[in-house]
């Protein structure tokens, strides 16, 4: 049996729960001479050393081998390794524990940690993540997924938050679907999972185990701009992969402005982010078109689309995207006419472009008589 001790976000004790499994013996204690720092330009903390000063934090007692491996496998991807030190307990007492510091040189420390802050802004999107994190132990993931899976905890939270309408599907009883196993056999900026499942049938009887795989991505936003009063529209014209590993002749596509929600945003709020980084633009008239699955069948992306009322002169179509994103992204500033024949003709082959666009065809009327 060892002893851990832990700052930071494992002070969260749901947390902790989640990575272990379960809440060990623990007391107050500190590490002298030390404090704890944000990471610069992250959402979580390192501990550096300092004279003088005590970091704060739980002295974990008891701890087996199995809840090493556990925390292992957790902070491995931030880039930790376990350093054996003597830490002071509330009633005074020295004792040996080992404690995870980041690799020399890694991260840069920010300013003096938070706990209350990062508990209000990240806590719950960290701790949804951590269950998806261990959920896979112990299969291993490259530290490069720590910030997408971010974005899928952040995702879950809002798919648990969202009121379900059952006014035609069967309503969903505890038991309805059970996960035998999860695997995740690719994982980079994507992830594809595999799922060992049992689900109820529509006769009331459970149905035999099945294999599903699903493309894992998080929630995103796509948003087009419309000028009411000029009847005109924005969309961008991008390089996209998914038609090139079709066999599509033109993987060059016309859609509206899209991203993908960072954790910590709102849907409007990725929207006018989004809508800045692509085209330049400063939205503040946001009209909800739908929320939805694109591809229920295989993925897990929940897109929300709207679309913008503002102002589109004949200049504000430019070329633009984020370098470091490797991003190329033209604008085309279109009238609504010529719109609606993209999507007839078939030239416009997105579904965000495409339901938008028959959103703002029933819409338009109303739109443009709100001017008069």
């Amino acid at each position: 049996m060892e002893n851990l001790f832990v700052y930071g976000t494992l002070c969260h004790l749901p947390l902790l729960a989640r990575v272990l499994g379960r809440l060990p013996e623990m007391a107050k204690a500190h590490l002298p001479d030390h404090a704890v720092f944000w990471a610069q330009g992250h959402d979580f903390p390192i501990i550096l050393g300092r004279s003088g000063a005590a970091a704060a934090g739980w002295l974990l007692s008891g701890l087996t081998p199995e809840d090493f491996a556990r925390l292992d496998y957790y902070e491995g991807p931030f880039g930790f390794h376990i350093l054996e030190t003597q830490v002071e307990t509330a009633w005074g007492e020295s004792l040996p524990a080992r404690v995870y510091v980041a690799d020399a040189g890694l991260w840069q420390p920010g300013n003096p940690w938070d706990l209350a802050e990062w508990q209000a802004r990240w806590g719950s999107v960290v701790e949804a993540t951590a269950a998806d994190v261990m959920a896979l132990y112990p299969q291993p993931i490259a530290r490069a997924r720590r910030y997408p899976m971010l974005v899928r905890g952040a995702s879950r939270l809002r798919a648990a938050a969202a009121a379900a309408v059952n006014t035609l599907r069967r309503p969903v009883a505890s038991g309805d679907v059970t996960i035998m196993a999860q695997h995740q056999p690719y994982a980079k900026f994507f992830a594809v999972e595999e799922y060992d499942l049992i689900h109820r049938l529509f006769d009331g009887n459970q149905g035999s185990l099945i294999n599903r795989a699903v493309f894992v991505s998080g929630d995103a936003v796509t948003v087009l701009p419309y000028d009411a009063r000029r009847d005109r529209v924005l969309l961008v014209e991008q390089f996209r992969a998914g038609p090139l590993a079709r066999g599509d002749v033109q993987p060059w596509q016309l859609e509206p402005i899209a991203g993908r929600i960072d954790p910590g945003e709102t849907p409007e709020e990725t929207a006018i982010r989004e809508a800045h980084e692509e085209a330049g633009l400063t939205l503040t008239t946001l009209l909800p078109v739908a929320n939805y699955y694109p591809s229920p069948g295989a993925k897990t992306e929940f897109l929300y689309s709207f679309v913008a009322l503002t102002d589109l002169p004949d200049d504000t179509a430019i070329v633009a995207g984020l370098e470091s994103e490797g991003e190329d992204i033209k604008g085309h500033v279109i009238s609504f006419e010529r719109l609606m024949r993209l999507v007839h003709s078939g030239e416009a082959a997105t579904a965000p472009l495409i339901l938008t666009a028959l959103w703002l065809e029933r819409e338009r009327p109303r739109l443009r008589q709100s001017l008069a």
